[in-house]
């Protein structure tokens, strides 16, 4: 394991112990990562679109370490960054959308949403929404399309995080788009 993620986890086991110096030590290590999962998120929003990378990032930051959570490593702490960033870009739309007074949201395809990382601020709803009904249905489908496409994990890492083996990966990702396809269509 390189020394960055030896060093992440460690800070991050010291912060869930209440060390703050730990946390100060942590941020410049992780930023790099938060931001580019920041930017996959933004990516596909409008040139015109108002939140930032930096500013996602930072409020993402934010809610983490404000958090009590007992870092496991690495990989745990950027699965529930991933889901922070996906909560922060919902609620982000949703306070667009009562600004614009139901303003136009259009339906996006399944390849679209999911390859998005997170990203059309309209279309996050829907997305939100299909995702919300996979994890009521299958909490581990929805927790694998959370960690690869919101998370920016690999296939290999979403694997080891979740206990599971890289086929049971790539299956479950397979059926999860299916279903997250036939929630998407009912929303069109």
């Amino acid at each position: 394991m390189p020394l960055d993620r030896e060093q992440i986890t460690l800070l991050l086991k010291e912060s869930s112990g209440g060390n703050r110096e730990a946390l100060d030590q942590l941020m410049p290590l992780v930023y790099d990562h938060l931001h580019r999962l920041a930017l996959s998120c933004l990516r596909s929003e409008r040139h015109d679109h108002t939140l930032r990378a930096t500013a996602l990032v930072h409020e993402a930051y934010l809610k983490l370490i404000g958090s009590d959570i007992a870092w496991e490593n690495r990989a745990h702490f950027y699965c529930v960054a991933s889901r922070v960033l996906r909560h922060v870009l919902v609620d982000y739309a949703k306070a667009s959308k009562r600004q614009k007074r139901g303003g136009g949201a259009q339906k996006v395809a399944l390849d679209e949403a999911v390859m998005i990382g997170p990203g059309l601020s309209s279309e996050i709803l829907e997305i939100d929404a299909a995702l919300d009904e996979l994890s009521r249905r299958d909490e581990r489908k929805a927790e694998i399309v959370q960690l690869i496409f919101f998370g920016g994990l690999t296939y290999d890492e979403t694997a080891r995080a979740l206990k599971i083996s890289d086929v049971t990966v790539h299956r479950e990702l397979k059926m999860a788009k299916a279903f997250l396809h036939s929630q998407l269509v009912k929303q069109g």
